[in-house]
């Protein structure tokens, strides 16, 4: 077994427990760490060891408090830097040692951005955030940076005394920097083993609200009382998915707001999501992320994929278990309707790559292919699909999902593949191995495009907006009696998820004629919507009919928040309006430098700005 986006040498040893000390220092955007793993050898004579590093300069190796000889290897295109360490000594299977290297991380670290106080909210103080997945820890930390080795953490972080420090552990307790009065050292222990694309960081002018027994919603000060509003379902989501999964192994469970320039929706660090700032829409519509976060809880978390090639393992299975929390909460018709959207979201993805494309199987090979290149809604999407034609062809949800229960079980606390899951399904459903046999495995599984079948999902909720997006569809020319025919209660009397659909259906059509689009304006008045997802689909349809107003403010959405499902596509949509492409490319290259380095790379690849030339200006 090995994993194409790892040097670490984890046949040969696997690490137990790391033990982190971080120094802050944000005049130079850099991390002073050392950082201790606890290794055991899985061979005789273990002497020598790899790591995996990017960007790092390491200053010194010791091994058990020897001093140990190391080198750095030569630098590959998204995999970093094999850090080599020679032992002084040799172990025997089963052996441990204590492996401290002394390190400082780059100011372009991939794993960090470092904001400035404009940057923020309050505008005071600067803010440090991480994002480790899936393969930039080594960015941060030297370390074995796969999901196949699971490990505990201490750590103990210093940050200058007006800001706080939080991690993807437990708090335990703070104490003024011994080293500087200036500084505070913040403590955190994380004592279930967990993959090192987990292990997440931040820091900043944060405060906190309690908004359940196990939970704390953290961020600025100016958005803390909105999210604590919007948040506090929580502990009812928690409680269904432990219902649904098995006990709740982490113990608290905090959600972290950070600023807008975070690349994603959330990110499922334990103890502590990370959400987007986007989420906050004042009416609790998009909770459906936290939900999404909370279940990864299980399926991620603690049944990992052992490589990124199973990435559907992950994403698969917290989507299906994210709306069975959507089922028991609202209603099957609830979860029936979110299918229906996902389905949207992979014909999107499959037409995006096209359907022909490698990255569009549900398991990939990901020879010479970073995974942040390779993400997109298959592996949520097409996993949730097959896992619902599963059920379907099964006896249902209870039984089913008694399955994924027993699924999380079974496989807690280590990291599988596809093939252990699909062995494990059969021996679950050994009665009905005749059915299982019948699934077209190599369709589902290592075919590029859309999947064999398409689950019959109920459209009750959906027919509604299907109703609607056909009136505006079937316009005919010059008529203004077909025009003057939409109300205001049209969509008023949707709910924030149906309108988020009716939108959707519009842009998977040919774009509307600019005097329709004119006219939805008029008699909807969608530009008034602040909900995110709301306005980036109809900021969309807008640019797409080619109204021209719409197209700062598109520019706008697209710059005010740095989440790359909105980011990136409302970049693409102004850059392919040939009148404005010169704009998008001002507007990005002006913007560039305060997004986080993940997007600032994607969209430069979407804009096809030369990179290479554009970095040295």
């Amino acid at each position: 077994m090995s994993d194409s986006c790892s040097f670490s040498s984890f046949t040969r040893c696997v690490t137990k427990h790391l033990n982190l000390h971080l120094h802050l220092d944000f005049d130079r955007h850099v991390i002073k760490g050392r950082v201790a793993l606890t290794v055991e050898a899985l061979e005789d004579r273990f002497s020598t060891l790899t790591l995996d590093s990017s960007d790092l300069s390491v200053v010194s190796v010791t091994a058990n408090g020897q001093p140990a000889r190391f080198s750095l290897g030569p630098k590959h295109s998204f995999k970093g830097t094999p850090l080599e360490i020679t032992l002084p000594f040799d172990l025997s299977r089963g052996q441990h040692v204590i492996v401290e290297v002394t390190y400082e991380t780059s100011p372009s670290a991939t794993a960090l951005q470092w904001l400035t106080p404009e940057q923020t909210a309050g505008k005071k103080h600067p803010y440090l955030f991480s994002q480790c997945q899936a393969h930039h820890c080594r960015s941060m930390i030297p370390c074995q940076d796969t999901p196949s080795i699971k490990h505990t953490y201490y750590a103990q972080v210093s940050v200058p005394k007006d800001l706080v420090a939080v991690m993807s552990a437990v708090r335990d307790g703070q104490e003024v920097d011994p080293q500087d009065s200036g500084r505070i050292i913040y403590r955190f222990r994380q004592t279930v083993p967990m993959p090192s694309y987990l292990i997440a960081i931040v820091a900043g002018a944060l405060e906190s609200r309690e908004i359940g027994p196990r939970s704390r919603v953290w961020s600025e000060k100016e958005f803390v009382d909105k999210a604590a509003f919007e948040f506090s379902e929580t502990e009812a989501m928690l409680k269904t998915a432990e219902e649904l999964a098995g006990p709740y192994v982490w113990g608290q469970y905090d959600i972290l707001v950070l600023p807008p320039s975070f690349p994603y929706g959330g990110m499922e660090n334990p103890c502590l999501t990370f959400a987007t700032p986007t989420l906050l829409a004042g009416d609790k519509s998009l909770s459906g992320v936290i939900a999404h976060e909370i279940a990864h809880s299980w399926t991620g978390n603690l049944v990992t994929n052992k490589t990124w090639e199973h990435f559907w393992l992950n994403e698969g299975h917290t989507v299906y278990l994210e709306r069975m929390i959507g089922r028991c909460l609202e209603s099957e018709q609830f979860r029936q309707f979110q299918a229906i959207g996902g389905w949207k979201d992979l014909q999107d993805s499959v037409n995006t790559f096209g359907a022909n494309n490698p990255l569009t199987n549900l398991v990939l090979s990901l020879q010479d292919v970073s995974h942040d290149d390779a993400l997109s809604s298959v592996p949520y999407e097409k996993g949730f699909a097959l896992l619902y034609h599963l059920e379907e062809q099964l006896g249902g949800p209870e039984v089913f999902m008694g399955f994924v229960k027993s699924y999380i079980q079974r496989f807690a606390y280590s990291s599988v593949t596809t093939e252990e899951w699909k062995n494990y399904l059969f021996a679950y459903f050994k009665d009905k191995v005749d059915i299982l046999n019948k699934v077209d495995w190599n369709a589902w599984m290592f075919t590029p495009g859309m999947p064999p079948v398409k689950p019959q999902y109920d459209t009750t909720m959906a027919d509604t907006c299907n109703a609607l997006s056909q009136r505006w569809l079937q316009v005919r020319p010059e008529s203004d009696q077909d025009l003057n025919s939409f109300k205001q209660s049209d969509v008023k009397t949707l709910s924030s998820h149906q309108v988020i659909e009716f939108l959707s259906l519009l842009l998977q059509e040919d774009p509307l004629p600019l005097t329709r689009v004119k006219k939805m304006q008029e008699v909807y008045d969608l530009n008034a919507y602040m909900n995110a997802e709301i306005r980036f689909r109809w900021l969309r349809l807008c640019v797409r009919s080619r109204w021209e107003e719409a197209v700062p403010l598109a520019l706008k959405m697209a710059t005010d928040q740095g989440r790359m499902k909105f980011t990136r596509p409302l970049f693409r949509e102004v850059f392919n309006f040939e009148k404005f492409r010169d704009e998008a490319l001002r507007v990005f290259l002006a913007h560039r430098a305060g997004m986080h380095p993940v997007t600032s790379g994607l969209v430069s690849k979407d804009l096809k700005v030369d990179v290479s030339n554009a970095a040295s200006q």
